[in-house]
């Protein structure tokens, strides 16, 4: 029987054009199909756009243009988007479409047959940018904390589907099947939500006041709410319920999504599909946010990041490949040009279009571009062996969603061909055997480090690939030593991989380096620049890269905050949930094996070595200020 494998996007609300949001969670999810693709699987990976709603209208009102004619533009723009970032979808599905119309329409029909909508009158608080009425609880300062502003209070009658019906069902389903939401973070977040009634969900807005929606098929005067409107493109985009695509693909369903729409994907979506009697998806991947100098992307910061201005600079594969290396999927991260430019110049022009350009130059001068296949001898066991089992590693990573992982374990194969290139020296070999040994096991690593690198950077792995006079390959083509056959050919002409990008000069960089080590006298002016703040520990986890580290999470006025800290020989993970703990909140953020850390947890060293967070005394709110 086939490996089938069906990955899918969010679909992206088009009141805004493509961003770096947008781009990372696409990317991802490119990866992922693309990485399937080369492993054998029958893939299909969806994306699309989301047209209707309340949002939309105003945004169209706003341009002066048609609801229409405004989605239409705006749907264009992300497929050029995608375009130029190398996304490989096999569909880009629209609500606006005809096929994704009629199933809303029949799904509904379906429900409502089976008695699971009903008429209500309701009265609660409802934010415009959310598109959806809001608990108190999920109020901060009272206002919603995505957008920020004070949600409206509205009393409109509705149509409610019996989401809260289905509570229990789904939490067993959760518990029962621990890698239904991953990672595991966002799988005890939604437990927790669903420790306690959901309610119903509102499922239509009255016509009169939202026009831009898919009519109710048994109320006209009724438009579809837009997230059970949206959430059915996993399913419509496929033929649903009796298409080919869906027969084949459906069982197989993994989403990718950003955490600010887990509630909607990891509640309101299954609840729907079990409503409908339809099977469940097999998994919900979470990915974390894309932070600029340590906070959110605004554009009244000042700090919003254009993806598609990188990629003009750098190449889409350079932005592809830092936004996949740089952040653990399911953390937040910060990037930054400069980072992407060290990123580039450390792990691509110097490690591995370095050791291109070396082999290259040395088989043409040494062999006249042509390879002899040679067994390999002890010189090059450890080299076969890594290779050997490299695709494996990879596979077990990204099946994981390590992806930046399973990219470091490429990298570091790579360096270790740079290093036995020194070791073995090819320019002071004699023997012409063990001259031809030596650069075939390089050439075979190159050939199966392009492979394995291909789902992040596909057009330069192509020419990687072209470099060294080979075809398209898959992961079954390298999960061995020796591919190459006797007398391969090498190109004698072939373009530099990647040019390394210029920074700062040296002299000016060690004035930098000297500044920053200078220790500052602290004067009363100094310490108050020290943002100290009580933040409340929401989840606690160990690092997935060090074992004397943790990970932990935080709330701290309304934000969410990711900090990471040498405790884990000092504190259980479960000890530090609830507690409130000292956080110097505007430190700098640092990479920390991996994981970015937003600030620093303070804590007390005794005389043994054991640390002791500081905590106040009483409770006091998260967020609070210490002076």
């Amino acid at each position: 029987m086939a490996k089938t494998f069906y990955v899918t996007t969010p679909i992206y609300y088009v009141n805004a054009e493509p961003h770096i949001g947008h781009a990372y969670t696409t990317i991802n999810a490119d990866f992922l199909a693309r990485w399937k693709r080369l492993d054998g699987y029958d893939t299909f990976f969806l994306t699309g756009t989301d047209e209707h709603g309340e949002k939309i209208a105003q945004a169209a009102a706003r341009a002066g243009m048609e609801p229409q004619q405004f989605v239409d533009e705006v749907a264009a723009k992300f497929k050029k988007a995608w375009e130029i970032l190398h996304i490989s979808y096999d569909d880009f599905i629209r609500t606006t479409e005809e096929r994704h119309k009629k199933v809303v329409r029949q799904y509904l029909q379906e429900i409502y047959d089976r008695g699971d909508i009903y008429y209500g009158e309701y009265e609660g608080l409802y934010c415009v940018g959310c598109e959806r009425f809001l608990t108190e609880k999920e109020l901060v300062d009272g206002k919603c904390p995505d957008h920020g502003v004070e949600p409206e209070l509205r009393r409109e009658g509705n149509y409610f589907f019996k989401m809260e019906k289905y509570r229990a069902w789904l939490r067993d389903h959760i518990l029962k099947n621990p890698g239904f939401i991953r990672p595991e973070r966002y799988r005890n977040e939604v437990l927790s939500i669903l420790s306690e009634p959901i309610g119903d969900l509102s499922i239509s807005r009255p016509k009169s006041r939202v026009s831009w929606g898919i009519e109710l098929p048994w109320d006209p005067e009724h438009v579809t709410y837009v997230w059970f409107d949206a959430l059915l493109n996993y399913v419509s985009a496929l033929g649903y319920p009796d298409g080919e695509r869906y027969r084949r693909y459906w069982p197989a369903a993994q989403h990718m999504i950003g955490k600010d729409i887990l509630k909607t994907h990891a509640v309101f979506w299954p609840t729907m599909l079990k409503a409908g009697e339809v099977e469940i998806y097999k998994h919900l991947n979470v990915g974390g946010h894309l932070l600029a100098d340590g906070r959110k992307m605004s554009k009244s910061l000042g700090n919003v990041i254009n993806p598609f201005e990188w990629s003009a600079k750098y190449g889409p594969d350079a932005v592809r490949y830092y936004l996949l290396k740089e952040t653990p999927y399911g953390l937040d991260g910060v990037v930054s040009e400069a980072g992407l430019v060290e990123r580039y110049n450390a792990d691509l022009a110097n490690d591995l279009g370095n050791l291109l350009q070396r082999v290259r130059t040395m088989v043409i001068k040494y062999r006249g571009g042509v390879l002899r296949k040679r067994e390999p001898g002890e010189g090059e066991a450890g080299v076969v062996a890594a290779a050997s089992g490299l695709a494996d590693r990879v596979r077990g990573l990204i099946d994981e969603l390590k992806f930046n992982q399973a990219l470091e374990e490429v990298l570091q194969f790579v360096r270790s061909l740079n290093r036995y290139v020194n070791e073995r020296a090819p320019w002071k070999i004699k023997d012409e055997e063990d001259l031809d040994r030596v650069l075939y096991t390089v050439v075979d690593g190159l050939r199966t480090a392009a492979v394995l690198l291909e789902p992040a950077m596909p057009v330069k792995m192509a020419e990687l690939r072209r470099a060294l006079g080979l075809g398209e390959l898959s992961v079954a083509d390298v999960s061995g030593w020796g591919g190459l056959p006797d007398g391969h050919e090498i190109p004698a002409e072939a373009p530099i991989l990647f040019p390394k990008i210029e920074t700062k000069n040296k002299q000016q960089a060690g004035r930098e380096e000297e500044e920053e080590e200078r220790t500052p006298t602290i004067q009363y002016e100094d310490f108050a620049k020290l943002d100290l703040r009580v933040a409340l520990v929401k989840s606690v986890e160990k690092h997935p890269n060090a074992d004397r580290l943790l990970v932990i999470r935080l709330e701290l006025d309304g934000e969410e905050r990711t900090v990471v800290g040498g405790l884990a020989a000092h504190y259980q993970p479960q000890e530090l949930v609830g507690k409130r703990v000292v956080l110097l909140a505007n430190l700098k953020p640092r990479k920390l094996r991996g994981v970015v850390s937003h600030g620093m947890l303070l804590a007390a060293e005794g005389a043994d070595g054991t640390l002791a967070l500081l905590t106040p005394d009483r409770e006091v709110e998260a967020g609070s200020k210490i002076s």
